[in-house]
């Protein structure tokens, strides 16, 4: 723990930081969460030199992340996790459909080989660079095509969390609106959260919902492919055996298990302001973490097409998730 103190302080701190400022700038434009990551990339230079601060600014992205996201359901009851899983399911069915059809597409339209388009696609359909490292060993993908999956998702979650909370406000999308959308077409959890957030608190925890409800779908994802690789690649020696495990999210549970809790109203009126503050202070941190742990420089050496065929990709399963929720939102009321 100790090795990790000076990246924990230097992420508070730049927390802080981004408290402080952020009711500065006129009209709100940047919640304190976006202004955190983004504070955060700018550290990055003079981070990425002091090797100190490495080990704490990684275990903070992850481990301080979670965290944050169970401490989230402190403000939420069962009915509304229910409600919310239940859209999420909905949604899941156009958004996987969008990004593994366009995959193939864009696999046959720019000479892609089929591991580093799938692993593009379940970037978008599932959560991010977490399901490209989850899913790359599993088909045995090269180490270049992971990269190359993680570039893109990366690329596109920095264009969204900057943009989406404004394309919002412009559409004049309500809180459940733009929390389905953002929690279905951002990829990655910190960018839904950072995206979601920065529109309002409302939002952010519906899209945090959102996409918990989209990573679950990693497990049965996984299986599909070892599935697959095994009738692609049978004389290959190196097939690993997939133990549900090491893919599940478990930090799930803990979120439900303070939902319960809140549920069950034995929690003050105070606490759960006071523990939905922290929640929030604690998925900043982690955001600030990330965005020191983040180069610009790094998406230099990425190719082309792979970068384009993910855009594409993320894209499509935007224009599809803004229009699908439109439409069970009307349907519903």
């Amino acid at each position: 723990m100790n090795k990790n103190l000076p990246g924990i302080l230097l992420s508070a701190g730049i927390t802080l930081l981004a408290y402080l400022l952020s009711p500065l700038i006129p009209g709100k434009i940047l919640g304190e969460t976006l202004f955190a990551l983004l504070l955060g990339m700018a550290f990055n230079p003079w981070v990425s030199r002091q090797e100190s601060f490495d080990s704490g600014t990684r275990w903070t992205s992850k481990i301080i992340l979670r965290a944050g996201i169970i401490l989230a359901g402190i403000t939420l009851s069962f009915s509304q996790v229910l409600q919310a899983g239940r859209y999420s399911l909905i949604l899941m069915f156009f958004t996987l459909t969008t990004a593994f059809g366009v995959g193939y597409l864009c696999k046959k339209i720019f000479k892609i080989n089929w591991k580093l388009a799938s692993l593009l696609s379940v970037s978008t359909a599932i959560c991010g660079g977490t399901a490209v490292a989850t899913l790359g060993p599993t088909i045995r993908a090269k180490n270049r095509d992971i990269a190359y999956a993680i570039s893109a998702t990366f690329l596109f979650d920095l264009i969204t969390v900057i943009a989406f909370p404004w394309i919002g406000q412009l559409m004049g999308l309500s809180d459940t609106g733009y929390g389905l959308w953002v929690g279905t077409a951002v990829n990655d959890t910190s960018s839904v959260v950072a995206a979601g957030y920065a529109f309002s608190d409302a939002a952010g925890l519906l899209a945090t919902i959102v996409k918990l409800t989209r990573t679950l779908f990693i497990v049965p994802v996984v299986l599909i492919f070892s599935w697959i690789i095994a009738r692609k690649e049978p004389t290959s020696t190196e097939t690993k055996k997939i133990r549900i495990q090491e893919i599940f999210p478990w930090f799930i549970l803990g979120f439900l298990a303070v939902v319960g809790i809140r549920t069950t109203g034995i929690v003050p009126a105070l606490w759960v302001e006071r523990i939905s503050f922290l929640s929030k202070f604690l998925l900043s941190m982690s955001l600030a973490a990330i965005g020191m742990n983040t180069s610009l420089q790094e998406v230099k050496s990425v190719g082309m097409k792979p970068m384009v065929a993910g855009v594409i990709i993320d894209t499509s399963v935007v224009i599809v998730s803004l229009f699908a929720q439109a439409g069970i939102l009307r349907y519903l009321q």
